[in-house]
């Protein structure tokens, strides 16, 4: 590999990056060097002569978008952020004077409490534009940042002001990025979409925790993403700052696609003895291999994160100006967008807060009672559209399944999102589930109110990125229909079992399961409302009845996660019917049964346990009395965790296989989801007492 092409400055600025990575790697014996040191020149480039991003204001509106998604190299980022003097935000993303990462965070790397963690979390560290980690990951997230770059533009752009919405979006990924399948989906889709907007740096170092690439990568990925519909721009030497430059300036002048710049660097560059090994990969290089490093590029060999004289200057005149003269300017042509166009403004300022326009709610709709009724999956359209149509930032579509989710936005003016009409509302994920949530990231990233469906079975698929929305705290939605053996005919393959279960044990993730179409419009009321908290709707295929709730309870209690639909008289009930989704109408059936013999039984609607547990005790025993044992949980999926609410004494009528293929029907009376069967196990809980 050839020497640097830089000034001495310069040169002191790389160097400075790769110490800091190897120190506090070393410091905090954890951690991956090697990426960091062979990566430090071009993220150099990248962040001082070509980000527009202002250190100062680091959550601006058009800031250019920077994704570490080999984040196992987050020491690069850390020291990017130190560098160019990111200050910290406050709970609205509003700069303060303190600075993000402090050196004393970059020694505190990878320990408990720190703004430093292994791998780059946003919600962790001002500057840090998502959460990466899972391989591929950010590749999605930066797809859906572009996504969004193009929507803000064709949608809130006008006349004039062509610039208010042009930033770029540059990701940094690896050779594990490129043979993750997620990163794969999105990087079609974003071919496919002709976003030009978009450049992807993949370090071709060569090397994985395995040993070589050779070992099982053997493509040539630059025809992959030729074929894709991307440019692909070359340069052979991770040292070539001046050829890495030239790659860039080609993108932001000249790029009609998206663009992949295919980078050849050497992992651990500068150390003697370990590059091209695991310890550069994955383990601190150790003491005395830090000092050879060092004395390679001239370095105090006995000092640690040491910063020269120069380059914080040289940040600050590089990112520092740039970016702070890009925002200001910014800042004047939005102040003139404001007068011209004063709703559109309100808009932008409303959505980057991730609040709601008033009146969002006004067209939800009641529905009437209907012995017949309708699927929650039809139900979760009309409300979708009717809620969608008054909030404009809500974007999404489906991984290929809009007719059978009914989640496509009907009304006039919602559109479809392609590279040619890119205000549109409706996005074809194509199928595509893994790639279609780490791109809902992206969007939700880019404060845009983000929704993906599809059938529940395929959240497998894309649990990867469902995950690390919950992690980050992003309003991601999901509407998974198809939600149980109600699938009939297409038998175990296409019908979820353990999936409620497994999305309930996911921290910060609220799953809601309906019951009929107004506590459909009830998630959804709760849904939309949300800034920092990913939901799970979950609908049915089949028709549920609508309840009349003139005679049982409102359907608003499902804000509360659970609550007593249908009671006994004096409301003192000798067993308790416990149901969620599809099942709350059968065991309702149960209860006026049960009811006409004399009976005290009490129905319990339970659509989300992540919200009952929220409420207080008091709350949660006046649903489910802890003195009332005769109890019956009722749900077609697995029995896992319901044992919290049946009791130790109490009954669960649930699924203990993958189903079988036949008509519902037939499916419902083998596996016990039937009125009769409740009523069998309600009174053998009767027997009990």
């Amino acid at each position: 590999m050839a020497q640097p092409a830089f000034d001495n400055l310069d040169g002191l600025c790389v160097n400075t990056i790769r110490t800091l990575a190897m120190d506090a790697v070393q410091k905090a014996n954890s951690g991956h060097p090697g990426a960091p040191m062979g990566l430090a020149p071009v993220a150099y480039v990248l962040w001082n002569r070509f980000l527009n991003y202002d250190p100062k204001f680091p959550y601006w509106t058009n800031r250019d978008r920077f994704v570490l998604s080999n984040g196992h190299a987050s020491m690069l980022l850390y020291s990017l952020v130190h560098l160019a003097g990111v200050v910290d935000r406050d709970e609205h993303n509003k700069p303060k004077d303190t600075p993000s990462l402090p050196m004393e965070q970059l020694k505190q790397f990878r320990q408990f409490g720190s703004r430093t963690p292994g791998h780059p979390e946003q919600e962790a560290t001002s500057g840090i534009e998502t959460t990466t980690g899972p391989l591929g990951q950010g590749v999605g997230n930066a797809v859906g940042m572009a996504i969004a770059q193009k929507w803000m533009a064709g949608y809130y752009g006008r006349p004039g002001f062509e610039k208010l919405f042009d930033h770029k979006v540059y990701a940094i990924c690896g050779d594990g990025c490129m043979m993750e399948g997620v990163a794969s989906e999105a990087a079609s889709l974003a071919g496919h979409l002709k976003l030009n907007n978009l450049c992807l740096i993949y370090d071709d170092n060569g090397i994985t925790i395995d040993g070589h690439t050779h070992l099982a990568f053997s493509e040539d990925v630059a025809k992959r993403f030729e074929a894709y519909g991307w440019d692909v721009l070359r340069v052979n030497d991770g040292n070539d700052t001046a050829g890495m430059a030239a790659a860039l300036e080609t993108f932001n002048s000249s790029a009609t696609k998206p663009t992949l710049i295919v980078l050849k660097t050497v992992i651990g560059y500068g150390s003697p003895h370990k590059a091209d090994t695991h310890a550069a990969h994955g383990e601190p290089l150790g003491p005395d291999e830090i000092k050879l490093t060092k004395k390679a590029y001239g370095w105090p060999e006995d000092s640690s994160f040491l910063v020269p004289d120069g380059v914080y200057g040289r940040f600050q005149d590089g990112i520092g100006k740039r970016g702070g003269a890009a925002r200001a300017a910014w800042d004047k042509l939005f102040a003139d967008y404001k007068a011209k166009h004063p709703d559109l403004a309100t808009q932008i300022e409303t959505l980057e807060q991730r609040d709601l326009p008033a009146g969002w709610d006004k067209d939800i709709p009641v529905f009437p009672a209907d012995p017949k009724g309708l699927a929650t999956r039809e139900s979760s359209g009309q409300v979708l559209n009717a809620i969608a149509k008054n909030v404009p930032w809500i974007v999404g579509g489906s991984a290929d399944l809009n007719p059978s989710t009914k989640t496509f936005m009907k009304f006039e003016g919602a559109g479809v999102f392609t590279a040619k009409t890119p205000a549109g509302r409706n996005i074809h994920f194509g199928v595509r589930e893994h790639g279609m949530g780490a791109i809902m990231n992206g969007l939700a990233l880019s404060n845009l109110k983000a929704y993906g469906s599809g059938f529940f079975i395929f959240s497998d698929y894309g649990r990867g990125a469902l995950r690390l929305g919950a992690v980050m705290h992003i309003p991601v939605v999901y509407v998974f229909t198809h939600d149980s053996i109600g699938v009939g005919e297409d038998g175990p393959t296409h019908q979820p079992i353990e999936h409620l279960a497994s999305l309930r044990a996911m921290p910060n993730m609220v799953v809601l399961r309906p019951g009929d179409a107004n506590e459909v419009a009830e998630a959804y009321r709760y849904t939309v409302q949300q800034k920092h908290q990913p939901v799970t709707l979950v609908m049915t295929r089949q028709a549920l009845p609508t309840l009349d709730r003139t005679k049982y309870a409102p359907a608003a209690g499902l804000q509360k996660g659970g609550y007593v639909l249908a009671d006994a008289a004096g409301g003192k009930p000798d067993v308790i019917l416990i149901g969620t989704g599809s099942e709350v109408s059968m065991v309702v059936e149960a209860y006026e049964k049960l009811t006409a013999e004399g009976v005290k039984a009490r129905v319990v609607s339970l659509p989300s346990w992540e919200l009952f547990e929220k409420q207080d005790q008091a709350y949660r025993d006046s649903v489910l009395p802890p003195a009332v044992t005769a109890r019956v949980c009722v749900e077609m999926a697995a029995a896992f965790g319901w044992e919290r609410y049946a009791g130790p004494t109490g009954a669960i009528i649930a699924m203990r296989s993958f189903g079988a293929s036949a008509p519902l029907k037939d499916l419902m009376k083998h596996f016990g989801f039937s009125v009769e069967n409740v009523l069998k196990v309600a009174r053998e809980q009767l027997a009990k007492k």
